[in-house]
């Protein structure tokens, strides 16, 4: 199977686990997006430009604040969940999901999700 459906398997499978979700993104950590399935009529170019900042950003702070690695980012807002975690050293997965998902099973999901991808790079 080649990479990039094996990583489109695994965005389809988080969506299967937890179909509620808004989308989910796979970008590199220069912000290009690698694969995705968005419901939301979201730019997947601008969802992953924003993912890897926002990435950047948090892999900057823990390293100033010498916490170790980054892992992942919530981002709550009035409407939705924002989560991203850290793919690898190349990429990052970014899960939307509405205000009323189960937080717990979107981290459990897509933890897993995010080492497997990890794992293909």
């Amino acid at each position: 199977m080649a990479k990039h459906e094996a990583l489109k398997n695994h965005i389809e499978a988080l969506r299967d686990a937890i179909p509620e979700l808004k989308g989910v993104l796979l970008a590199s950590i220069e912000g290009l997006p690698i694969a995705h399935s968005l419901s939301n009529a979201a730019d997947p170019n601008r969802v992953a430009a924003m993912a890897a900042a926002a990435s950047s950003l948090g892999r900057r702070i823990s390293d100033s604040l010498t916490i170790g690695t980054l892992a992942e980012i919530a981002i709550r807002a009035d409407e939705g969940w924002l989560f991203i975690y850290s793919a690898g050293t190349k990429a990052v997965l970014a899960v939307m999901a509405p205000q009323t998902a189960n937080a717990g099973l979107v981290h459990l999901e897509a933890r897993s999700a995010a080492k497997e991808i990890g794992e293909l790079f």
